[in-house]
């Protein structure tokens, strides 16, 4: 796959649950190296789209192509699916540690099982993401005994283990205390300065303003309105958005200042 096609491109898609149209006819592209934040308010359809694209919901029409690989069929093999796997991480909003595992054994799972690599080299692996989410210390530590940013690091790292070409977050930070989402939010930003294709479904305004290439926003299943992220963030068009965006900032009270801190944290290590 060369570095000009798209990592993901989706056309028409639609996703129903029962009577309930969820995406309706969306379409748009993901560039490789790009980080995409979608916004919208709960219940629009953005974690559906992350979901669609790592196939953990399949779409009822229109085209979706992942890395190359066609999603467009509602059934496919065991060998595009674990195809799919390795090349696509997730991290969703709940961590999914298995709690009766070390914290080495949660990232070393995945790559012996699926990968076929050797205790050693998953090891190894393990080590080195663990290193990079500043969490090597935490090796031998179960799940129970790390606080709910280290445990998001851990997802984290534990998705990188994988190898992965394109990163899925989905409300990354959500399930966090607020003094424990810059840690979380630290990692991000260094994958994206790496270069690595983003999908961020976020309430971040500040870290989608600040990290984002783009941002996407949805209103009931369609994308409202998208473009380059600063411009979008601080020159909204249309009224949805303008209205979105002023009750984010009215309902988290001092949003935007406290988000400037913790960029600025970002910034300071």
């Amino acid at each position: 796959m060369d570095s000009f096609t798209p990592a993901i491109v989706f056309e028409n898609i639609e996703k129903n649950f029962g009577p309930l149209k969820v995406l309706k006819g969306i379409s748009g592209k993901i560039n490789r190296g790009e980080v995409v934040a979608v916004i919208g308010s709960s219940g629009c359809g953005k974690s559906t789209l992350l979901r669609c694209f790592n196939r953990l919901e399949s779409i009822d029409a229109g085209s979706l192509t992942i890395n190359g690989i066609d999603l467009s069929h509602r059934h496919l093999n065991q060998r595009q699916l674990r195809q799919l796997r390795t090349q696509v991480g997730m991290v969703f909003q709940q961590f999914n540690l298995f709690p009766h595992l070390s914290v080495l054994e949660n990232l070393t799972l995945a790559p012996r099982k699926v990968l076929g690599k050797s205790p050693k080299e998953s090891a190894q692996l393990a080590g080195l993401y663990l290193e990079k989410v500043g969490l090597f210390d935490k090796a031998s530590a179960y799940p129970e005994q790390l606080s709910g940013g280290q445990k998001q690091r851990v997802a984290i790292a534990r998705s990188l283990c994988m190898n992965p070409q394109i990163m899925l977050f989905d409300e990354p930070t959500s399930a966090l205390d607020p003094e424990l989402v810059g840690e979380v939010l630290q990692v991000m930003q260094q994958l994206a300065v790496e270069g690595m294709t983003m999908v961020v479904v976020t309430h971040e305004m500040q870290f989608a303003r600040e990290v984002a290439h783009r941002v996407i926003f949805m209103d009931k299943g369609i994308v409202a309105e998208q473009g380059p992220a600063h411009e979008v963030l601080t020159n909204p068009q249309s009224d949805r958005l303008r209205t979105f965006l002023s009750r984010l900032n009215v309902g988290m009270g001092r949003v935007e200042e406290g988000e400037r801190g913790r960029v600025g944290e970002w910034e300071n290590n």
